[in-house]
């Protein structure tokens, strides 16, 4: 009998494994379809109009006139509107959320038909002033590297201290670089 008990056990063994395998299997299925269903969304239609506009056109942020907003929970997001890229950043960071690259799509568009992006930095009211203009600085140069990290010269990249770098509306809005491009 002991035989026939070893070989129950292996048995019983071997189908709890499988059990436990199938469970953790639907359970990392799922996690994985709960954080990447998102991920259609978090490309902005700037970077879908950008490739459909095809290498013969040249598409600029300010021919994108539909609003696009993508939201991280931490606070960070990005919103593209009216000409102008805005990167939204969390309190007391400097980190981008996903979908920069996409979002900046038409400004590199646009220096590649030979204009200028030009970077700027606001902060909110909220805590130390000076400790906020440099946060507002590195925000803007954060965002600056992003593009030059995605071909644009650092030439056709220029910094801009906006003349009140206290941004207007609520916290949440003031702490943001904006990206436009000129002439």
């Amino acid at each position: 009998m002991s035989d026939d008990d070893s070989q129950q056990n292996f048995i019983l063994g071997f189908l709890l494994a499988l059990i436990a395998l199938v469970i953790f299997f639907v359970l990392g299925i799922v996690l994985w379809h709960k954080n990447h269903a998102a991920a259609p969304a978090a490309m902005p239609a700037v970077a879908v109009a950008a490739a459909a506009a095809g290498p013969a056109t040249h598409t600029t942020v300010a021919e994108v006139t539909e609003t696009v907003t993508v939201v991280i929970p931490d606070g960070a997001s990005i919103r593209v509107a009216d000409g102008v890229v805005n990167f939204y950043f969390a309190t007391g960071s400097a980190d981008l959320a996903p979908g920069a690259a996409e979002a900046l799509a038409a400004v590199i568009k646009g220096v590649e038909s030979g204009r200028k992006a030009v970077v700027s930095g606001f902060h909110d009211t909220t805590g130390d002033a000076a400790i906020n203009e440099q946060l507002a600085k590195k925000r803007a140069e954060t965002v600056r590297d992003v593009l030059v990290g995605l071909g644009v010269p650092a030439g056709k990249v220029d910094l801009q201290r906006p003349a009140v770098t206290a941004g207007s509306g609520n916290d949440a809005q003031a702490r943001r670089v904006e990206v436009k491009l000129v002439d």
